[in-house]
């Protein structure tokens, strides 16, 4: 007599596994036309204008790829989400030191493929005081409490700055650029290296003025116009040998992004809000870094970013020579 209960087992175990493999092939499919997530990191700096617009915009969706941009407080915090597997890049406006001390712990960990380098036409970088204060120049600050944006590269540029500036004795601080305004108003500090938008905010409020802007340029670099290349959109090393493809199309879209603030910076700039503490009306006012991408790269422009860095070398920050043309994406 048949087993008729053993039958029907079967034939369930049968159809179950023809299910299974329609479940099997069905994400072949899915992953073939899912997009590439990628984990940016950012801080909230103006400069990271050509990664929000190309966000906003579609860009990366158009290209195919599904970004998360994930806000931190500091350049620092993005360099350790990449070191921890937690990123897969940075933005532009993320500091080019905080990114070399992270080669310098895990060898090959990035490709930097856009900066965004400043001077004193494209200002990034500035020292305000506020609104009434006495400081009228840099040296002024001698003596005085000076607040940096936080993280090693802020503060080792603000202390050398100053030294160079001849404000001999000025105590740096770290402090979120966030409350730079209100520590200056509170009367906590008497001055702060920040980035922009911090310096135009405090303009337009009435709060804060700009004694010098294009500091580094000047101070680090030796020259107003030489670019400073502070800030740097990467893609990890690992990320791009895993998912070559999207890689590519990840920078051609934030290339796009680029492309959008150098031909109609006045329709870029509205998506500084969201990203920034700037929107409304200041986001006409903000001014505008210049951006680099990795193929545009002259023998002078890595030299001038080799000098920064070396400057971190020199101050035992790096224990070791960064060198800058290792670090650059190759297409």
């Amino acid at each position: 007599m048949r087993n008729t209960s053993l039958s029907t087992s079967r034939r369930k175990l049968l159809q179950a596994g023809v299910a299974g493999l329609g479940v099997l092939a069905a994400p072949a499919i899915v992953r073939a036309q899912a997009p590439t997530k990628i984990r940016i990191g950012y801080w909230p700096v103006a400069a990271g204008l050509p990664f929000f617009a190309a966000v906003e915009r579609g860009y990366f969706k158009e290209a195919g790829v599904d970004v998360e941009p994930l806000k931190f407080a500091g350049a620092q915090q993005v360099m350790e989400a990449m070191l921890s597997g937690r990123g897969d890049g940075s933005s532009n406006g993320t500091g080019s030191a905080n990114l070399a001390i992270g080669e310098i712990a895990q060898p090959g960990l990035f490709k930097i493929f856009c900066t965004n380098p400043s001077n004193a036409k494209f200002v990034l970088d500035e020292f305000i005081v506020a609104k009434d204060s006495p400081v009228k120049v840099t040296a002024d600050l001698a003596g005085k409490k000076v607040a940096s944006g936080p993280g090693i590269q802020n503060v080792t540029l603000a202390k050398t700055m100053l030294e160079r500036a001849g404000a001999k004795g000025a105590m740096v601080s770290e402090l979120p650029i966030g409350q730079h305004i209100a520590a200056l108003v509170a009367g906590q500090v008497d001055a702060c290296y920040t980035l922009e938008p911090t310096g135009t905010i405090g303009r337009m409020n009435g709060t804060t003025r700009v004694i010098e802007a294009g500091v580094v340029a000047k101070y680090i670099l030796g020259d107003p116009m030489a670019p400073w290349h502070g800030g740097a959109a990467s893609l990890t090393t690992e990320f791009i040998k895993k998912n070559p493809d999207a890689a590519k199309k990840y920078i051609a879209a934030y290339a796009r992004g680029v492309e959008l603030v150098r031909t109609k910076p006045e329709e870029a700039r509205q998506y500084m809000k969201g990203y920034t503490a700037i929107e409304g009306p200041l986001t006409a006012e903000v001014p505008l870094a210049s951006y680099m991408l990795h193929h545009e790269f002259k023998p002078s422009d890595v030299a001038y970013f080799q000098k920064f860095y070396d400057l971190f070398t020199d101050k035992g920050i790096f224990e070791k020579k960064v060198a800058v043309d290792t670090l650059l994406y190759k297409a």
